[in-house]
């Protein structure tokens, strides 16, 4: 009966530590957001959030595949090649077909992100691959082919079509589409990680790879499912950013995955695997996001603005570790109770 009811305190403290970084993530972003008003009144406005909220909506959407790829102890560093490459090949096809329909746009970049990742998942899952290596391999390979396909040319916002624009234009309810796409993969995301069987078992492999091979989960079919959703993800987010921004370049997103690693970090997703919510996800993302905002409407140095982005990173890192060696302390001691 005593070991029970330590066993019980110990997952309580487990789970109250998870809870108090959150909350202590919840409150920084509230603290800095009142220190930025302080400095620009025009930061807490309907407009500033609305706006704050549609540029950081592509980046969160990005943050959910980069959160399930960290899960299992991997990394992608080919999305902003993929983003590049999917929104390049939708606006050639809405440029030669006007006439197509936005949703059709969306799945031709979905699913361009999807082969993408299918390879990625592959090479890491059935020959091996470091993460770090395939992808980087890929990102490389990925860029050539957007150049390829442009012909290094430009597709300009005279040659999309209307409708295409405004998937990330127009609204729905009165909320602009991309805030709207962003919360609803969020929403779906959050059933699948926490009530799918498969989403418990991304949480197994990323925790002790080898035992959840053993407890017969198929590692390697998890691990290539993640990759083919970030990829998916990373398509998709090709086609918004090319109608937000109503351009499609050869060098779009270059870089852009290590934002979407640092959002995921702040979030307290774990870089060794197996640990990480979605709502402290949803926190990461929305401190990047201010802080992309936020430094430029109160003059700072876009140098100094690297560097503020950078030690907020690392601080996040640190908790990071410091709340990981907490808890594989408090699961050594259940262990030997």
């Amino acid at each position: 009966m005593q070991n029970k009811q330590m066993q019980s305190k110990l997952k309580s403290l487990f789970s109250s530590t998870e809870n108090f970084r959150e909350l202590g993530l919840f409150f920084f972003i509230v603290l800095i957001s009142l220190i930025i008003q302080m400095r620009n009144q025009t930061f807490l406005t309907l407009s500033n959030i609305n706006t704050l909220l549609i540029n950081g909506s592509i980046l969160s959407i990005l943050a959910v595949g980069m959160m399930m790829v960290l899960l299992t102890r991997g990394i992608d560093l080919s999305i902003g090649s993929t983003i590049a490459f999917s929104g390049m090949v939708s606006a050639l096809t809405v440029s030669a077909y006007p006439s197509i329909h936005p949703l059709v746009s969306l799945l031709e970049g979905t699913l361009i992100g999807l082969g993408i990742g299918l390879i990625i998942g592959i090479l890491v899952s059935r020959f091996n691959v470091l993460p770090i290596i395939a992808s980087l391999g890929m990102m490389n390979v990925v860029r050539g082919m957007t150049f390829v396909v442009s012909g290094g040319r430009w597709v300009s916002a005279y040659q999309m079509s209307d409708g295409f624009k405004k998937i990330a234009t127009g609204t729905f309810l009165g909320v602009n589409n991309l805030i709207v796409i962003a919360v609803v993969i969020y929403i779906a995301f959050y059933y699948f990680i926490n009530h799918t069987r498969t989403g418990r078992q991304i949480y197994a492999v990323g925790s002790n790879p080898d035992a959840a091979e053993i407890s017969g989960i198929p590692k390697k079919r998890i691990i290539c499912l993640v990759y083919v959703l970030m990829g998916a993800l990373a398509g998709l987010a090709g086609v918004l950013w090319v109608a937000r921004y109503a351009s499609a370049q050869g060098d779009t997103a270059v870089g852009y995955e290590l934002n979407v690693i640092a959002a995921t970090v702040l979030g307290g997703i774990s870089l060794s695997g197996g640990s990480g919510k979605v709502s402290g996800l949803a926190l990461g993302a929305i401190l990047f996001a201010i802080l992309n905002n936020a430094l430029p409407l109160i003059n700072v140095s876009p140098f100094w603005q690297q560097a503020i982005q950078g030690l907020v990173i690392l601080t996040a890192v640190v908790v990071n570790v410091i709340v990981k060696r907490r808890n594989e302390y408090t699961a050594l001691v259940r262990r030997n109770i």
